[in-house]
C-alpha cells in the first residue's frame, strides 16, 4: 500500500538547528508544508551533497512556505558534530532530525532493518499532515533540491486549484491541465 493521501503518524524527535538542540513532533509541523529527507548516517559520502544542496536551495523552500527535516537513524549529538566539522553540512540552516530509536524510519516505511539505516526517502507533507509527494530510491542515487523544489510547487499549486493537474515538466508560472471530457484524445 502506498503513503500517498494517508496521513503521517504521530512522532516526537529531537533536531539539531541552528546551533540548538530543539523538539520537533508531528504536532509542531501541523499547519505548514513539511519536506521530510531521509539519508542513511551522517559523515557519509553522497548524503553530504544532497543536504548540501537543500542547504543552498533552502531559501527558495522558505519562500513558498515549505520547512526541509532532514532525518537519518543518528543521534542529534552526531548531528551537531557533523555540521561542526563538516564544510558542507555547515552550510544547513534546516532542522536536522534525529531518528535513532528508528520510529520516524519505520513510520515512512523507509528503514532498512538489518542495517539500522534508512533509505533515501523524500516526503512532502501538506499543512494537514497528509503525504502528498514520495520518492524512495537506492542509496547509491544522489537527489536534486531543485527537482524537489517544484513537486513541491506543483503540490502546493494543485492544493490551491482543486480539479487541475500539472503536467510533465510542469514549472511554476506554467500552463495546467483541468481533466475533462473534452480533453480526452487531445493530449
Amino acid at each position: 500500500m502506498s503513503l500517498i493521501n494517508t496521513t503521517i503518524k504521530p512522532f516526537k524527535a529531537t533536531a539539531y538547528h541552528n546551533g540548538k538542540f530543539v523538539d520537533v513532533s508531528n504536532e509542531s509541523i501541523a499547519g505548514k508544508w513539511s519536506i521530510f529527507v531521509f539519508y542513511p548516517a551522517d559523515f557519509t559520502f553522497v548524503c553530504p551533497t544532497e543536504l548540501e544542496d537543500l542547504a543552498e536551495q533552502y531559501a527558495e523552500f522558505q519562500k513558498i512556505g515549505a520547512e526541509i527535516y532532514s532525518v537519518s537513524t543518528d543521534t542529534h549529538f552526531s548531528h551537531k558534530a557533523w555540521h561542526d566539522t563538516s564544510e558542507a553540512i555547515g552550510k544547513v540552516q534546516y532542522p536536522m532530525i534525529a531518528d535513532p530509536t528508528q520510529v520516524l524510519a519505520r513510520n515512512f516505511e523507509v528503514l532498512i532493518e538489518e542495517e539500522g539505516m534508512a533509505l533515501r526517502g523524500t516526503f512532502v507533507v501538506n499543512p494537514e499532515g497528509q503525504i502528498k509527494v514520495m520518492e524512495v530510491h537506492d542509496n547509491g542515487i544522489g537527489r536534486v533540491a531543485s527537482e524537489l523544489l517544484r513537486k513541491v510547487k506543483a503540490a502546493q499549486y494543485i492544493a490551491a486549484h482543486p480539479g487541475e493537474v500539472c503536467p510533465a515538466k510542469w514549472e511554476e508560472g506554467a500552463k495546467t491541465l483541468t481533466p475533462s471530457l473534452d480533453l480526452v484524445g487531445k493530449i
